[in-house]
């Protein structure tokens, strides 16, 4: 756009300033000129535009019912063009106009109003011309940037040599990635994600105390997969600036898929790690060079911790594997982290005592439980290996711990392989159907009984099997006498076929009970 201002300072115009308007308004920008004689021109003007007129209209209407239309439209002023019949502006426009606070310019009879049509179109070229070169410019400096290795740092200061503006790039997962003149906490961070993964993607996003800031989505493959935010409305930001955010989003795609072809390289690096461990003396030579490559010496102790969402959701979300090293990145833990569908597993350097680790874990899922809200994480500690060789037993026994703390109700969140009963790894290792069939049948008909006669029997069951089968003690913590006690396991072994008595059907009930707690 250009201005009144610039237009007076062309003197092959001949532009002369009557009623200069309200502070400020000669220097607000004027989106075209309109050549009109309409006693009303309101309907026909766009906002902003400059008026050409050499006053045909007088005699059909005022000068003040005129001017009024003109304001009416928002326009930027007018431009009266003096002529043989004319060879002044007239009184009553002059006096309308500045009533009416709107700018006012007299152009000579010697200059057409094509003059001012063609000085305006060659003023939008000149600035189309700017910005088209500064965008080659931009583009150079960005492509430079990127190529050299400066990532999405790099860009935003590529940006912030022309503009200052307030700047971020945030993915999906609600991860800075860059931050340049801006510092958002998790409240914020949370708030542009949330607004990349609407459908459309959110073209702002509240970010309470620092108001509405706009969005100008990345797309990596083939969805958004972060967002440059620009601390500002986007009502806020002119043409060009509008315009440099969205190219400095085209290039940071690049950073994007690049960022994400070398996660994917490393976790696929990561992932046959665990192959190697697990095919025993078959591929163990292979295992130190492997380690070595992520930072892990294989000569020291090695712990492994696995990680997963319990629940009958899924084990793993994208993201899990990423969250995990970066906490482990945090607490200065040199690691190895892989990414499947049913855990993520963690192989650390771990020269702390091992009682260090199931806090270690806590605070491991702490940070996923912060990282994806409504999700219960859940990690089994596997112990410690002296040296990369004696890997797959802790391997084995961490992911065995995670699944059975995956299909537990409640209860601690981590848990050490060498903490949980032998019973519920037998159980965390079976068969889900098979399990909850076999508890179903076993403790039905005594639901069923509960249920119509409003009985204790499966309540009675559970304290007589938590006290180890100890009548008087299990009678006590009921608050019932012995003989009430024996009436009711009586019942249970009518309804179930399993007397507590005998050791072999005391198992079937417990293992029955602990089935239940699971999924």
């Amino acid at each position: 756009m250009f201005t009144l201002t610039t237009l007076v300072r062309d003197a092959a115009l001949k532009l002369r300033i009557l009623v200069p308007g309200p502070p400020g308004a000669m220097d607000e920008p004027v989106a075209w000129v309109h050549n009109t004689e309409l006693p009303d021109p309101s309907e026909y003007v766009r906002e902003r535009e400059l008026v050409l007129t050499n006053g045909l209209w007088a005699g059909r209407t005022t000068p003040a019912a005129f001017v009024s239309g003109v304001r009416r439209a928002n326009a930027a002023g007018i431009v009266f063009g003096l002529r043989a019949a004319v060879p002044r502006t007239p009184r009553g426009l002059v006096a309308a106009c500045a009533e009416a606070g709107l700018p006012l310019l007299e152009i000579s009879a010697e200059v057409p109003f094509t003059a001012v049509s063609e000085a305006v179109a060659a003023m939008y070229a000149d600035r189309r011309q700017e910005t088209l070169i500064g965008m080659v410019h931009r583009g150079d400096a960005l492509a430079t940037a990127i190529s050299r290795g400066a990532g999405a740092s790099g860009v935003l200061d590529v940006l912030r040599r022309d503009h200052d503006l307030p700047l971020a790039v945030v993915d999906r997962m609600g991860r800075p990635l860059a931050a340049a003149g801006a510092d958002l906490d998790a409240g914020q961070l949370a708030a542009v994600a949330a607004g990349l993964t609407r459908r459309p993607p959110a073209l702002e996003a509240d970010l309470g105390a620092a108001g509405p800031a706009a969005l100008f989505p990345v797309g990596a493959v083939g969805e958004d997969d972060a967002a440059l935010v620009c601390l500002r409305p986007l009502t806020a930001l002119d043409r060009a600036e509008r315009e440099a955010l969205e190219q400095a989003a085209r290039f940071l795609s690049l950073e994007v898929a690049r960022r994400q072809a070398v996660q994917a390289i490393e976790m696929r690096f990561a992932d046959e790690l665990l192959e190697m461990v697990l095919s025993g003396a078959r591929r163990a030579g292979e295992v130190p060079d492997r380690l070595r490559a992520f930072g892990v010496d294989p000569g020291g102790p090695l712990a492994v911790c696995a990680v997963a969402f319990a629940g009958a959701e899924a084990a793993t979300l994208d993201g899990l594997a990423e969250t995990a090293g970066e906490f482990l990145a945090a607490e200065g833990v040199p690691a190895v982290v892989t990414g499947g569908t049913q855990d993520v597993v963690v192989v650390l350097s771990w020269r702390r005592p091992e009682g260090d680790l199931v806090p270690l874990a806590e605070r491991l899922t702490g940070a996923v439980g912060g990282r994806f809200p409504g999700r219960r994480p859940v990690a089994g500690v596997g112990g410690i290996a002296a040296h990369a060789a004696g890997l797959r037993g802790p391997l084995v026994r961490a992911r065995d711990a995670c699944r059975v703390l995956r299909r537990t109700r409640g209860g601690p969140a981590v848990r050490a392989f060498a903490e949980l009963g032998t019973h519920r790894l037998l159980l965390g290792t079976a068969d889900p159907r098979t399990l909850r069939a076999f508890s179903r049948d076993l403790l039905a008909p005594l639901r069923e009984h509960d249920a119509r006669r409003g009985g204790d029997l499966e309540p009675t069951l559970r304290a007589f099997l938590d006290h180890d089968g100890q009548w008087a003690v299990t009678a006590a913590a009921l608050h019932v006498h012995v003989n009430t006690l024996r009436n009711r396991l009586a019942k249970v072994a009518e309804l179930t076929g399993r007397d507590v008595v005998r050791t072999e059907d005391r198992v079937d009930l417990f293992l029955a009970l602990a089935a239940d707690a699971l999924e």
